[in-house]
């Protein structure tokens, strides 16, 4: 599941390529850098505002372990997973919750809200001296991108090319067709207009725009075509709860021929072999993917349930093989996976499993020539395993991959070691292309397939080679699964997005590697700019903690010329085996243009250095995730003592979601390093979610964090939790939480919790302005507006640089 997940963020970065045409005039601005001294001069206003107190309930407790039989929820929720041999606390123990009267599931209690309205008044009153800023800020974002513009066209089946456009002052994406020709195609020159069309006979097919009129909120997901591209199946959510509608629109006649909201789908849709057949996942009331129906779109027979998920431990999802062959129902638990297969073009076959789940077993199949191409960890390795199989076989057949060395003897390709990362494949006709990380940097390696139905052999590997020490590259849109070319996208922290298209059967040779399209920046001088990739040593003398930082070349330079100090802005995330990527930033020029040295701490509990970087014993989850936020205070402390880059009063600090979690630890741990914090969507009430199963997410991520009613972690994870261990009497720094009011996966009320802990703990008289702004309009992905989501940005920046001294706008 995070698997994909991480699959879908990749390919939405693609969509957000920009066109190397410059159509729109812009004066890059003069970077606005100044001294420690001017920096101590520069503060909030000087209007003390008083923030809401939320009622503080000192007597509310919830309870961790076994429920009583009185309880009036014993019966409807769970504790713990049917296949823990952990001991649940009993009798249980009652945990402080003074403000769990903020949690309304169903976001209409009007105390609620009225607080949230006062939270929000707050925060707008309290940084209302900054609006010119944030409006400069804003367009200074505006002026960094290309407003009207194009995706890289693809081309799907030799009858059309693909690419999306956005339109100055449009907030969504319009989804384009023209007909293929021929690789001349390509050959255009675009005048960079709105009423222009990209490629000739352009056919505008779905305007997001459209679909999102007189909506607040609006996502489209799962675009996908049939396979003559004459139907478009699509999902829409209107509210940022991520519960989807369903849409299949005729493109020939424009004619709607499905549009249902009856049902809570999981916003995956995936067609059949034919014209009439999509299939489609709903949800159960905690909105966990767990049903895959068959649906006739002519309605000739009802939706026909394929299979169903009842372990609230996993989740389902959806797909095709590469080649078309097979539909795939994946349902996993973040450590145990099970696939089973239907052959989409055998009339009648029936729903097959490629391997019964085992404990602690994850792996993921697709189909070449044949075979099963597998993924997995079986055996126990820290990594994935590259492997095969015909396919029928079960597990017991699977084989490593390998590939012939020089000395006539056979190298297995991935075998599950720490060294190489092994994160998914992608098979075409003659190849196979991998992906994975080596050395902590995300790598792309071209199997050539030598085998075919009766054998399977790699002929040679590949890995792509880059000129710059950091980066980010990955498998782009493909379309063609006979293809001699793979498209990928690559980008670092000072090189835009840019669309690469290599032939397969020389993946490094530099005069068949085509730049298809690189994202105009516009005004951005790379040379005025660099980065840097360190390591850190954590505070157990062993661990090396990856950083990349980037910055102002003239801000580097004075400061190694004068040692004066500079402000620093570290991110960071650690959870779930999810990597961050040293990649490129527009909107990130507005700190950098500003003197910040934007950095981002590659901790423990992410996946840059591989599965090990974290599982147990040594990573970040479990009963070891306190090293996500020892990793990341470790590596704040190095830029301060150390690298002698920046101080306390100049380090600022942010994180979102998970990420939020990371951050809250971080200033409880260590307030007095911080000069500031931003913390998005956070998770930071972990144990009062973790013990209520009715709670979206909750029995998923026992295999996470652990489970709170369970002794084994109970203590261990108060020990960290944000919201049971703000202390009281201690200064801390600014902080700005964020939420969204529809937010599924971590609702408003856990950073409205925070903010009224860190309040209660100082006591007012000096404390930092602690300031929750929630939006009453969106989930936990913010605005779907791309207007509103720079907007919504431009005022976290803005507090950021404020709380560091850099507010001035002249």
């Amino acid at each position: 599941v995070n698997f994909i997940l991480a699959t879908m963020i990749r390919i939405h970065r693609i969509l957000l390529l920009s066109s190397q045409v410059t159509s729109f005039a812009f004066h890059r601005p003069q970077p606005f850098v100044f001294s420690k001294q001017q920096c101590s001069t520069l503060t909030m206003g000087a209007t003390k505002i008083q923030p809401p107190v939320a009622r503080r309930e000192v007597d509310r407790t919830i309870l961790a372990g076994k429920l009583p039989p009185t309880h009036p929820l014993a019966s409807k929720l769970i504790r713990q997973s049917e296949t823990s041999t952990n001991a649940l606390l009993d009798p249980p123990r009652p945990i402080p919750d003074p403000y769990g009267w903020l949690r309304d599931s169903k976001r209409k209690d009007e105390a609620v809200l009225k607080h949230l309205k006062q939270e929000n008044e707050y925060t707008e009153a309290v940084t209302s001296h900054l609006q010119p800023l944030r409006e400069k800020l804003y367009a200074e974002m505006i002026g960094s991108i290309q407003e009207t513009d194009y995706t890289t066209p693809s081309m799907k089946g030799g009858k059309y090319w693909y690419y999306t456009r956005t339109m100055k002052g449009q907030s969504y994406t319009i989804y384009c067709r023209a007909p293929y020709a021929g690789e001349d195609d390509l050959s255009f020159v675009w005048d960079g207009s709105i009423a222009a069309p990209v490629l000739a006979g352009e056919e505008q097919f779905l305007d997001v725009n459209a679909v999102a009129k007189d909506q607040t909120y609006c996502s489209v997901s799962s675009v996908s075509l049939s396979h003559s591209q004459k139907f478009l199946a699509y999902a829409v959510d209107v509210t940022g709860d991520e519960i989807y509608g369903l849409r299949v629109v005729n493109l020939d006649t424009g004619e709607t021929v499905c549009s249902d909201d009856s049902l809570e789908y999981a916003g995956n849709v995936v067609w059949g072999a034919d014209e009439n057949t999509v299939f489609v996942i709903t949800m159960d009331e905690t909105q966990r993917p767990y049903r895959v129906y068959r649906r006739l779109l002519d309605g000739s027979k009802g939706d026909e349930l394929l299979f169903q998920q009842d372990d609230p431990q996993f989740w389902t999802g959806v797909g095709r093989s590469s080649d078309d062959r097979y539909l795939f129902i994946e349902t996993a638990s973040s450590e145990t996976s099970e696939v089973h297969y239907l052959d989409l073009k055998e009339e009648g076959a029936a729903l097959t499993c490629v391997a019964t789940q085992r404990k602690k077993v994850l792996y993921d199949v697709d189909h070449w020539n044949g075979h099963w191409i597998v993924t997995s960890n079986v055996g126990g390795t820290q990594n994935m395993r590259l492997m095969v199989c015909a396919v029928g076989e079960d597990a017991s057949q699977w084989k490593d991959v390998t590939v012939a060395s020089e000395d006539g003897g056979d190298v297995t390709l991935f075998d599950g070691g720490p060294v190489r990362a092994l994160d998914g494949v992608s098979p075409f006709e003659k190849y196979l292309v991998a992906s994975g990380r080596y050395g902590g940097i995300p790598g792309v390696w071209v199997l050539d397939m030598a085998g075919g139905a009766e054998t399977f052999r790699v002929r040679k590997s590949t890995q792509l080679t880059f000129e710059e020490d950091a980066y980010d590259v990955g498998v782009g849109v493909n379309y063609n699964y006979d293809s001699e070319r793979l498209a990928l996208y690559y980008d670092s922290q000072t090189t835009p997005l840019q669309s690469l298209e290599i032939s397969m059967g020389a993946p490094n040779d530099a005069d068949v590697r085509n730049v298809r399209k690189a994202k105009n920046v516009p005004g951005y001088v790379k040379t005025e700019y660099d980065c840097q990739r360190v390591t850190v040593t954590s505070r157990d003398g062993t661990t090396e903690i990856p950083v990349s930082f980037v910055y102002r070349r003239d801000v580097m330079d004075r400061h190694l010329e004068s040692g004066e100090t500079v402000p620093v802005h570290l991110d960071g995330y650690g959870s779930y085996g999810m990597c961050c990527e040293a990649d490129f930033s527009a909107t990130r020029l507005t700190l950098l243009n500003r003197g910040v040295v934007y950095a981002l701490a590659h901790i423990r509990g992410g996946g840059e250095m591989g599965r090990q970087w974290y599982e147990e014993p040594n990573g970040g989850k479990y009963l070891c995730k306190e090293n996500t936020f020892n990793d990341f205070v470790d590596v704040a402390r190095w830029f301060v003592e150390d690298k002698k880059l920046t101080t306390p009063d100049q380090l600022s600090i942010e994180g979102r979601s998970a990420g939020g979690l990371l951050v809250g630890a971080a200033i409880n741990q260590a307030p007095e390093l911080f000069k500031c914090a931003i913390l998005g969507v956070p998770f930071v009430d972990v144990v009062a979610t973790m013990t209520d199963s009715s709670i979206p997410l909750t029995t998923n991520e026992w295999e996470e964090w652990g489970n709170p009613n369970e002794e084994k972690f109970l203590d261990y994870m108060l020990g960290y939790s944000p919201v049971n261990n703000v202390r009281k009497g201690v200064k801390y720094p600014s902080v700005l939480l964020t939420g969204g009011l529809h937010d599924p996966r971590v609702a408003y009320w856990e950073p409205a919790k925070l903010a009224a802990e860190l309040r209660h703990a100082q006591g007012g008289g000096d404390m930092e302005p602690v300031c929750l702004k929630i939006d009453m309009t969106a989930g936990h992905f913010s605005a779907s507006d791309r207007y509103k989501y720079l907007k919504e940005l431009s005022f976290d920046y803005a507090f950021l640089l404020d709380r560091l001294g850099l507010s001035r706008t002249d």
